[in-house]
């Protein structure tokens, strides 16, 4: 796949629970998936718009059909590229979980060339080096010679979600250090080229110093990362207000971090976009609603279509005035985060507004 055409990187983060997957089906049942959550959603407080209806109903994402279907309204309104949450070691057992929407779904998509793909390991699980030596080949077997891997300026584009659990799972700093210089070595030599090693910003911000160490730039340089982007607004720009908040309040605050997060670090920090934050249908639904540890977070309200590509307009500002960025990339929160709140694929009530927002600051 050649290089894009598209003037920026619109990279969308993709939830990959909305299939039947083995280690889930083991404890929750056969078939399970995470629709029934989302469909007993219920109103938290007055105003709460609860449960969310997906336009296109209960889809079974490892079916090339569907992902079909997905790419081509992706790349219609302007993205570029899924990165994948992508999991090792999780289910209750070894090795792949939650894999089959890419490598049964978008993997064997007859438009798959339409879209690049790259990996956020959503590392919530302390992982030892065996384990890790084994990923890193998982990786390099199955998917860096794709393609429409998403690459940045030729480089394998390869996300952490947690620094501090990575550290912890791997020893300490040192031990990690070795890991992803083994780890760049083995793509290398496997003839894969280069990586680009991306840090997500929650992994690296002061509620986790104690692992990281006081300073977070300086563990970039030792780790030799090459970026670093964040997930979801609620990570950095998590609101007072309990137990809804207003979207654009908390837009307001994230952009306002943009610099500060540009300046933090040597390398290049990628902006992110959320489109909104709901966790309420991961709650316990017939109890009292109570601010404490997620998912009992506040819960964005006003997050129209309109309120959404009024921060995207600030964005792309943003990035337009960045000289020292060699790629335009940002990142949205997400392409199918039902069960939290923030998705681009249509719904009931908006249908396809969110993606034509990106459509209309970004183009197509």
């Amino acid at each position: 796949m050649s290089e894009p055409k598209h003037p920026y990187e619109v990279a969308v983060y993709y939830f990959p629970q909305w299939h039947p997957d083995a280690k889930n089906e083991a404890i929750r049942g056969e078939g399970w998936t995470e629709w029934p959550t989302l469909r007993a959603a219920k109103p938290l407080f007055p105003g709460h718009a609860q449960p969310k209806v997906p336009l296109w109903g209960e889809l079974d994402e490892s079916d090339p059909a569907v992902s079909e279907k997905q790419i081509e309204a992706a790349a219609d309104h302007g993205v570029t590229s899924f990165i994948y949450d992508w999991y090792w070691d999780m289910g209750g057992g070894e090795g792949s979980f939650l894999h089959r929407a890419l490598e049964d779904g978008f993997l064997q998509a007859g438009n798959r060339d339409r879209l690049r793909f790259g990996i956020m390991w959503a590392n919530h699980n302390e992982v030892a080096r065996e384990r890790f030596d084994a990923m890193t080949d998982y990786l390099i077997i199955r998917y860096f010679k794709e393609p429409n891997f998403l690459k940045l300026d030729g480089k394998l584009y390869f996300s952490i979600y947690e620094c501090h659990t990575l550290i912890k799972g791997l020893g300490g700093i040192e031990e990690t250090r070795d890991a992803l210089a083994s780890f760049r070595a083995k793509t290398r030599e496997a003839g894969c080229g280069e990586l680009h090693v991306n840090l997500v910003e929650w992994g690296l911000n002061d509620r986790h110093r104690e692992i990281i160490g006081p300073d977070a730039s300086a563990l970039v340089r030792a780790l030799g990362i090459d970026s670093v982007t964040s997930y979801v607004w609620i990570h950095h720009a998590e609101p007072d207000a309990f137990p809804d908040a207003p979207y654009e309040d908390c837009a307001h605050a994230a952009a306002g971090m943009w610099p500060a997060f540009r300046d933090a670090y040597p390398v290049p920090y990628y902006p992110n976009a959320t489109m909104g934050w709901d966790p309420g249908p991961r709650c316990e639904q017939d109890k009292p609603h109570v601010r404490g540890e997620y998912p009992y977070t506040p819960i964005l309200t006003g997050n129209t279509p309109e309120a959404f590509e009024a921060m995207l307009v600030e964005l792309k500002d943003y990035l337009d005035r960045e000289s020292g960025l060699n790629n335009r990339m940002f990142t949205i929160y997400a392409w199918n985060e039902w069960t939290e709140g923030g998705y681009l694929e249509p719904d009931t009530v908006h249908g396809m507004k969110y993606l034509e927002a990106i459509r209309t600051v970004f183009g197509a």
